[in-house]
């Protein structure tokens, strides 16, 4: 049995937001419909390629059925389809919706059950509402590129597509609470998501210090604000990643790099000496551990109870083999072309496991099935 099983979802949304929530309730076991327009979604056309599909498109929109539906030409289509689902998820600009006629009030009135999930830049009110919502745009506007990269420099993107994905997961969220509440009260709600709100609820310690002093967080580079030393270390031959600041660490790090002398120097001492002292602190431990190789490091950390591991490129991450025994990757069942295996659902239910039951579907390649299940007149439509 899968958790979300006999529920169905409507899915208007194109790009990367909204699929990669619809891709979470179909693993979970949804009906995911997906709606597109004559051309399809255009993250079809995302490089690389295989066998002449898109691979970031197959990534996420596994466990779906397509259907392409002008809306224009096939109003009635399109709401025999919102007729029969428990959610519709959209990530169209604000107003669109509403100018179709299918705005929250009207659907609510229409169809009291429905959860109406939207996804958008900026948020549905507000002076930027209207702004399209692109993840480069909303992870400057949220302080993430002005907080990434070296402390002297340009601002950096973090190098994915960090508030989509936020939002996508935080509205897949939000639609289970939804879901949740329905079985109490038996009706429907809106739910909202924006790739700006995303993208600033991760910035729990810059708004700390925001908060708390009022003055504008430093951009660190690999520092952490409250913990030192906490980063990536250049060995002789690759990087790893040590966290030794907890008190019961930091003699024992100190002893391992060959500078027992450190935990005596008042620079140092505590985790906030070491903090407001960093600088040099990191170029005291970069030249020590220069001088050996990364396995040697990380067999001396794991010795003496110090976390520390390996700075890994994706590929060596999808092949390590926690990886493996974790079950990252998920074969797709049936695939005949595009990528045979996909990233597999990143959390675990006992009783009701999501998976990956089936590929991304070609454009249209449930169509006929799903008119089929339609009422006459929309199918005729």
């Amino acid at each position: 049995m899968s958790a979300l099983a006999g529920i169905t979802v409507l899915d208007l949304s194109t790009h990367l937001s909204g699929p990669y929530c619809t891709m979470l309730l179909g693993d979970l076991g949804a009906d995911v419909i997906k709606v597109e327009r004559p051309g399809g979604d255009e993250a079809r056309t995302m490089p690389p390629f295989v066998d002449g599909r898109s691979a970031p498109f197959d990534v996420w929109n596994r466990n779906k059925r397509s259907i392409v539906l002008d809306a224009k030409k096939e109003p009635e289509t399109l709401r025999a389809l919102i007729a029969r689902a428990d959610i519709l998820v959209e990530n169209m600009r604000p107003g669109t919706l509403d100018r179709m006629g299918l705005g929250w009030e009207a659907l609510h009135q229409a169809h009291p059950r429905l959860i109406l999930a939207s996804i958008s830049g900026f948020g549905q009110t507000g002076p930027w509402a209207g702004h399209g919502g692109f993840d480069l745009m909303t992870q400057g506007m949220a302080g993430l590129m002005a907080g990434n990269g070296p402390a002297e420099g340009e601002p950096h993107r973090l190098p994915i597509a960090i508030s989509d994905l936020t939002a996508g997961m935080q509205c897949a969220i939000a639609i289970l609470a939804a879901l949740n509440a329905r079985h109490a009260t038996g009706q429907g709600q809106r739910v909202e998501a924006s790739l700006f709100t995303s993208a600033l609820s991760l910035g729990v310690y810059e708004a700390a210090h925001v908060l708390a002093l009022g003055t504008r967080p430093e951009r660190l580079g690999q520092s952490h604000r409250g913990t030192a030393p906490y980063r990536a270390f250049p060995a002789s031959d690759g990087w790893l990643t040590v966290g030794a600041a907890q008190a019961n660490f930091w003699p024992r790090f100190c002893a391992i790099i060959g500078a027992p002398d450190l935990p005596a120097d008042p620079r140092f001492a505590t985790n906030a000496d070491r903090v407001a002292n960093n600088d040099a602190l990191v170029a005291l431990i970069a030249t020590r551990m220069a001088e050996r190789p990364r396995d040697h490091w990380l067999s001396a950390f794991a010795e003496a109870g110090i976390p520390a591991e390996p700075v890994l490129s994706y590929d060596e991450a999808l092949a390590h083999p926690q990886a493996e025994a974790m079950g990252v990757l998920a074969p797709i069942p049936g695939a005949e072309s595009g990528i045979r295996a996909t990233l597999a659902t990143p959390f675990h239910l006992s009783a009701t496991p999501p998976a990956v039951r089936a590929a991304a579907p070609r454009l249209d390649e449930h169509g006929a099935t799903i008119r089929a299940t339609l009422p006459a007149r929309a199918a005729a439509e």
